[in-house]
Formats: structure tokens, sequence, C-alpha cells
């Protein structure tokens, strides 16, 4: 009798009923509706973002963690869940509903006004409309505090902003991007209709991770907005920070269902293929490295359903999501690595996806605070001492 990586760990058993039949509902979705269509849509460099949205909008899962204004108000833990069955299928269409759910509608949910929430809210969650975040530059990544994109306030209270961001997912097909820019006061967000004069979305192509996923620029050359567009709860870097925070931690569960697709698919493999008259599963070395994989798969949920755990008891830290963030991503794309050699050349193919996983997750590790940043936040919170400047 064989058992499954997590089943070995009991970790169903630290998950509420309810909980797991969402998980179970996402899973079968992806099963469903992506995986058939998604190496395809990763060899062809696209995806059919606005019409995913509007699915993933009627099963509830975009902004599902947020309270009122449409959204489904569930568990951290579940939100998470559902993070690791997307993740499974692929990390570009995981970063569609954490992009959506965790930057765009949180930034405005967190520290927007009762209008822009009114406005904006209930058609992100039913996926109508798509929301875009705009904080990284290309020169400014880890160092969003240098950003150059300027916002200048006229005398009639309009707002006037310049500037360019970089790698930023949904951008090209959104209907509203949250954008941040430096003000007189300090880094300012507004609310930016992507109709708005001079606001434009180039996507980025020849990309070789997160092929099934919308990368683009944003342009802003002379955007014209209301005073109503600020966020008013968002002042200096503490409001895009949060959103990152908020978003880093449907990664820590997220990355770890691209590891266990890969795992699984390995374990399935090796049992199959037969080399020197025996299924490759019996060698000692790959039993090694399928326990070795399992262990680390284990330990990260783990960690992710304790995080999760303090999230919904309102206790978790931005330190506590760096650990995680940290130590899945990294694990997951060792796992990655180390199940495409298990499937020898089988393994560079699109017909298993264990090498477009660890492509995906070449971004995962970078995006939204690279490992180094990670480090950083880790040893500030050991040490007390800054070791940014």
């Amino acid at each position: 009798m064989t058992q499954t990586p997590l089943a070995l760990f009991g970790t169903d058993d630290l998950i509420s009923s309810e909980d797991r039949a969402i998980r179970d509902t996402v899973r079968r979705f992806v099963d469903d509706r992506l995986r058939p269509s998604i190496a395809e849509w990763f060899e062809a460099g696209t995806v059919p973002a606005r019409e995913l949205a509007g699915e993933l909008g009627a099963l509830g899962l975009l902004g599902m963690h947020l309270d009122g204004y449409g959204c489904a108000g569930t568990s951290a833990t579940a939100y998470g869940l559902a993070c690791m069955e997307l993740e499974a299928g692929d990390s570009g269409l995981r970063s569609l509903v954490s992009v959506q759910g965790s930057l765009a509608m949180f930034a405005i949910h967190e520290h927007g006004s009762e209008e822009q929430k009114q406005e904006w809210l209930p058609r992100m969650a039913t996926g109508e409309a798509i929301g875009c975040f705009g904080l990284t530059e290309a020169d400014f990544g880890s160092n969003p505090g240098g950003m150059r994109t300027r916002a200048r306030q006229e005398p009639s209270g309009d707002w006037v902003l310049n500037g360019t961001k970089m790698w930023i997912t949904n951008g090209s097909v959104a209907d509203v991007a949250i954008v941040w820019a430096r003000a007189d006061d300090g880094v300012r967000g507004f609310v930016v209709p992507t109709g708005t004069p001079g606001f434009s979305a180039p996507e980025i192509r020849r990309k070789l991770s997160l092929r099934a996923s919308v990368t683009s620029e944003l342009v802003l050359e002379d955007v014209r907005l209301p005073a109503s567009a600020v966020l008013p709860g968002a002042q200096g870097l503490a409001g895009p920070l949060s959103c990152l925070t908020e978003a880093r931690f449907g990664i820590i569960f997220g990355a770890l269902g691209a590891a266990r697709d890969c795992l699984e698919t390995t374990i399935a493999y090796t049992r199959a293929r037969e080399i020197f008259d025996k299924p490759l599963a019996a060698f000692q070395l790959s039993q090694a490295k399928l326990a070795d994989m399992t262990l680390e798969l284990g330990k990260g949920m783990l960690l992710a359903l304790h995080l999760g755990m303090l999230k919904d008891a309102g206790t978790l830290r931005p330190e506590q999501v760096s650990l995680g963030k940290l130590n899945n991503t990294r694990e997951a794309l060792a796992i990655a690595r180390e199940c495409r050699t298990l499937l020898g050349a089988n393994g560079i193919t699109l017909e298993y996806p264990v090498l477009r996983h660890a492509n995906n997750l070449e971004s995962v590790i970078t995006y939204e605070g690279t490992s180094e940043v990670h480090q950083l936040v880790i040893g500030q919170a050991l040490t007390g001492e800054s070791a940014f400047r």
C-alpha cells in the first residue's frame, strides 16, 4: 500500500472540514479546467486571463479571505490552501489570483476610501474587473523606497503621475492599477483606471518563466487623476509593504503546491519506469531522493499551516511570513530540480510538469522579496540590527 507524501505527515488532520472542502473544490477546478490546457498555454506564452478571472470569481476565489463587498470572508488557511491547489496547476494561475486578491483588492480593502471600495471590490470579486499592483520598477525591486515614479499635486487638487513600473502581473489585462508613487509628503498609493489618458501597459514577452501569466510594464505619462484617486489610508512605504506581506502569505502555501505536483508526478513515474529489469522506484538512490523530498515538503506544509493558524488568530508578524516565504520557495525549487533528475530526459518536456514548475519557481523565489531580502528581515528580527543600509 502506498501513501501520498503529505498523507505520511497526516496534515489533513490539522485542517478544518470547511477548509478542506474549499481546498478540494479548487483542486477539482484545477484538474478539470486548467491541467488539460496549461502545457499549451505555457508553451505559447499566453493565458486566457479574462476568461479565467470570471471562472475564478464564480468560485469565490478572488479576494476570498477579505470581508464584505462581495468577498467570501474565508479563513486565511483556506486561502492558503486554495493558493496551493492553484499553484499545483501552475504558478502563473496562482499569481493571477494572488495579485488580484492580496495585492490590488487588499490595497483598496485595507487602505481605500469607502467610495473606492464600493466602486471596485464587488466587480473585482466576481472577476468582472481585473486589478494589478504597480510598485516594482526596473531599477528598484528590493529597494522600493528608491522609486522614481512621481506624483505631483496641482492647485486644483488633481494629481499628475509620471514614471514606469516593471514586472507587473495582470498589467496588460487590468481594468484598474494600484500605483505607488513618490509625492512631496512621501510615497502615496493611487487607484488608476487603466483607461485613463497617458496610461499604457505593454506586455513583456520572451519570458522563460511564468509563461502562463500576463506580465507587463506600466507606463504613466502625465496621467491626471482626481484627488479621490488617492488611497487615504496609505502614506509611506508601510502601505505597499503591508500588501506584499499579505501576498507573501499565499506564496508560502502556493510554492508547496508546485512542489507537491512535481513529487507526486515523480513517484508515479518511478513506479512505472523500468530500468535494469525493475522499477526505478525500487532502487535505493531513488527512494532516498523521494524520502528527502517528502521530508522537506511535509516540513514546509507544517510550517505553512502553523503560520495560517497565527494569521487566523491575528498574531502573524511580517518576519514570520519571511520565514515561510524563504523556506518554502527555496525547498520547492530544490524539489522541482531533484524531481527532474529522476525523470531523466523526460523531465525536460512539457509532457511532465516538473521543469515547467522549476522554471516558474525561479520567479516565485525572487518576486515579492528575494531570498536575500527575507534572510535580512529574519536577521534583523534576531539581532535588532538592520543590514539593509
